[in-house]
């Protein structure tokens, strides 16, 4: 479809749904056609959710997860182990192990994988802020429940000797995990058994 057939409204629509993961400018246009068609029971209240995400979600002082509250949720439940520390690449990894209910303890949200080849370096992580937790007298355990890739093991190794001078045992994931896989793709089941047969690292 000609771009001059298209009003600005639309394309606009269409260019910002294109830049969502997944979704290139064809499948933005059905989506935003899709949406078009339903106005009242679909887009006016995605408009909603998204303005209302906008202005209250935000990234948890402690861990990096997004919530409307901070601390979040999963740093406010009393009930989890504050000995056990897990760190992750990204807050779907986390909502991964939250979904197969396979970690009791605490996270740590790094913001991404080291990768020189993409210019992400340790200072464009939360790693300074994971030592400092891991110091703390109540952290007895950091697993690194980091994905099973290049960037992954690098980030992991990089980890491990940051970690030296704090009195915690680290550990990895272990069985299930396949090399190159990522954590938010795997099954509840498999997550559930790696984190249950983590070693030490």
């Amino acid at each position: 479809m000609p771009a001059a057939t298209i009003g600005p409204e639309l394309q606009r629509l269409i260019d910002l749904l294109s830049k969502m993961p997944g979704l290139g400018p064809r499948s933005a246009k059905r989506a935003a056609l899709y949406l078009l068609k339903k106005r009242e029971p679909v887009m006016r209240p995605l408009a909603f959710a998204l303005d209302d995400a906008a202005n209250k979600v935000k990234a948890c002082s402690a861990c990096g997860n997004w919530d409307s509250i901070d601390p979040c949720a999963v740093c406010a439940d009393g009930d989890r182990e504050a000995g056990v520390l897990c760190v992750v690449e990204d807050v779907s990894a986390l909502w991964a192990l939250e979904r197969a209910g396979a970690h009791k303890g605490r996270y740590h949200v790094l913001g991404g994988l080291l990768s020189p080849l993409d210019g992400v370096g340790p200072d464009d992580l939360s790693i300074g802020a994971l030592v400092a937790r891991a110091k703390n007298d109540a952290v007895k355990e950091v697993v690194l429940a980091l994905a099973a890739t290049v960037d992954g093991q690098t980030t992991a190794h990089y980890l491990t000797e940051h970690l030296e001078g704090a009195d915690v045992s680290v550990t990895r994931l272990s069985q299930g995990v396949p090399v190159g896989g990522e954590l938010d793709y795997l099954d509840e089941g498999t997550l559930a058994a790696a984190m249950k047969t983590r070693r030490p690292f």
